[in-house]
């Protein structure tokens, strides 16, 4: 036998036992060690294709040919095993599959607490008779600042931590230029309640850069600070409950006067100012709890947006929704609110 003869039987005889062997496969990892047995570096294929030098110049060629027929011949093959192996397993898994179970149930989403909150008290605004409405986040100077009785040496303006777009425009630092946009639209009787974003300089445990407000605005005639009393007694009452205690202490704001902060009773410990005999952390032994400003309208706010003080008088009040939120929810911590942890947000679903 010459040896292009022996070259091409040992061919024969490998390709034999490959398709003998092939379709006894019957896993995907045994089919890349069937593979590499026969493809290999080191593989039955290579070991004769390293004879492939001892052969006449002359009989190399015919040698080449038969061995890249086998050479395919094997890979085509083993391509198709693996499709008929993957076939396989995904028709065992169908019939693995049980149609009388019970389908999976989407996971539910959940609105934010801000959010929640927030729908909340505009909730019980609108069922006193107040319209939520909307506007510019980045925000005219004259609208943020001017018309609402702060003029540019006013001090309080170093009190807001602007952040300016430019020198006459800033990202609003509150929601009450919406009552200016309301009071230069409309003529009284009028009663807005204003939800929004608004920015300041200021990022620390307690404060965000970015954060919530809700500012309410009343205008009527002889509008008194009884009914900005019982109105915001009221929200308090339908927010919190009707056993929750309400009061105001004197305080300033540029754009109401006389000025008020609102407090409650502490939601955490019930206005004791103790837990379990440890004090309360939230309104530190107090009892109460700061949750909003409200005034009666300044007279300069009315002259600005060309309402008449002598005529028609008015009230507004202005509060932070994280800070409601943290009440109302027992949160302590104001970053929970923007750290997007979804063990804290499934738990508002």
């Amino acid at each position: 036998m010459t040896g292009i003869e022996a070259f091409v039987g040992e061919l024969n005889i490998l390709g034999r036992s490959f398709e003998e062997r092939i379709g006894q496969v019957a896993s995907l990892d045994d089919l890349e060690s069937f593979k590499v047995e026969f493809l290999g570096r080191k593989g039955k294929l290579a070991a004769i294709l390293d004879t492939l030098t001892a052969l006449p110049p002359a009989d190399r060629g015919t040698a080449g040919k038969n061995a890249n027929y086998w050479k395919n011949f094997f890979s085509e093959a083993i391509d198709a095993r693996r499709t008929a192996l993957n076939r396989a397993e995904a028709n065992a898994e169908l019939s693995r599959f049980d149609p009388s179970l019970p389908g999976r149930r989407p996971y539910p989403g959940s609105l934010h607490p801000v959010t929640l909150v927030t729908q909340e008290i505009c909730e019980v605004f609108t069922g006193l008779g107040f319209e939520v409405v909307s506007g510019p986040e980045v925000e005219n100077d004259w609208y943020n600042f001017e018309a609402l009785n702060i003029p540019p040496e006013h001090p309080a303006r170093d009190m807001q931590d602007t952040l300016y777009v430019s020198e006459s425009i800033v990202l609003r630092t509150h929601t009450s230029p919406l009552q200016v946009r309301s009071m230069m639209s409309g003529k009284p009787p009028l009663a807005v309640i204003a939800p929004g974003k608004v920015y300041r300089r200021d990022s620390d445990l307690t404060h965000t850069p970015m954060f919530h407000q809700i500012e309410g605005l009343l205008v009527d005639h002889q509008v008194s600070m009884a009914e900005l009393r019982g109105t915001l007694t009221s929200f308090v009452q339908q927010l919190f409950g009707a056993s929750v205690k309400v009061r105001f202490r004197p305080s300033f704001f540029p754009f109401t006067e006389p000025s008020a902060e609102v407090d409650i009773s502490c939601v955490l410990c019930g206005g004791t100012g103790a837990i379990a005999g440890a004090p309360c952390r939230v309104c530190k032994t107090t009892g109460w709890v700061e949750i909003l400003g409200c005034g009666m309208v300044d007279p300069n706010v009315f002259k600005a947006v060309g309402y008449d003080p002598d005529v028609y008088t008015g009230f507004a009040f202005g509060l932070g929704v994280e800070r409601v939120a943290m009440l109302k929810y027992g949160i302590g911590d104001l970053r929970m609110f923007f750290e997007n942890d979804v063990r804290f947000l499934e738990q508002f679903s």
